[in-house]
């Protein structure tokens, strides 16, 4: 096989399967209502096979400062969460999302500058969960539309994540794993659920998915810490089945505690 040809073709097919994931993903959630759709957009659906592509391309310790460099960047995706819903109230969808992105991409560059230790990353996070929880408490209940489909939506999403696996995986050995782990966390099933989602059931609606999410990306955080450590102990494969894991049993938490907590106003009512 020429050489071209054998770096494209699995290049294609990973940008292939990442994009099923999260395409498969943003349909669910568009059907579940806001808070059942944060937790199953908070979950690795393109972080995921992102760092599963790297670590076919890389040893356990790129994945491991990767992962390091990662968790601040989950820090700023809160903050990319917040100033979306603030702004999604009464701005169009351009200008809340645009100005979302200027902070995510500001803040990530900032923490590129910075040398890391999983402890100041997990405080990181703590700090920026405790800003935004309670800043978008009032958001996180909309009612939630039928959508109608445009014909667009799929490609749309489908190349917004192959877009970026393909430029991860490409820069990755140029850019190094701190570079690697910041785009690996790139907000893709965000940004398509805003752009998606703002202009067919209104900003409300759609800052009450995003609002809702703060609990998940908590769990998220905590993912990528149990990856960094696992990464350089047990070796990658272990870390990233590790780090799902966490994710998985997180978000089927609150989605329990949330159900408990709802049977309670449903007897009172019957």
């Amino acid at each position: 096989m020429p050489p071209d040809l054998s770096f494209l073709l699995p290049l294609f097919l990973r940008m292939a399967v990442a994009a099923s994931f999260v395409v498969t993903a943003s349909f669910i959630t568009e059907r579940s209502g806001p808070a059942i759709g944060a937790l199953i957009a908070t979950l690795p659906i393109s972080a995921g096979p992102t760092y599963v592509f790297l670590a076919l391309d890389h040893d356990a310790a790129f994945i491991a400062e990767g992962a390091l460099a990662s968790l601040p960047t989950n820090a700023a995706t809160l903050f990319l969460g917040l100033t979306y819903v603030l702004l999604a109230q009464r701005r169009s969808v351009l200008t809340s999302w645009g100005a979302a992105a200027m902070v995510w991409l500001a803040l990530a560059s900032l923490a590129r500058l910075v040398h890391w230790s999983l402890a100041a990353g997990l405080f990181a996070n703590v700090i920026a969960f405790a800003i935004c929880i309670a800043a978008q408490a009032r958001y996180r209940h909309a009612r939630m539309p039928p959508i109608a489909r445009r014909w667009y939506d799929v490609p749309l999403r489908a190349s917004l994540v192959a877009m970026l696996v393909a430029t991860v995986v490409t820069l990755s050995g140029w850019a190094g794993p701190r570079i690697s782990g910041i785009l690996a966390l790139f907000p893709i099933v965000f940004s398509s659920m805003m752009l998606i989602l703002h202009p067919r059931i209104g900003g409300p609606a759609t800052a009450a998915v995003i609002a809702n999410s703060a609990w998940g990306l908590m769990g998220l955080g905590i993912a990528i810490a149990v990856l960094h450590v696992a990464a350089l102990w047990l070796g990658s494969a272990a870390g990233l089945s590790l780090a799902l894991t966490v994710c998985v049993v997180w978000n089927f938490s609150l989605w329990w505690i949330s159900r408990m907590r709802a049977k309670p106003a449903t007897q009172r009512l019957t």
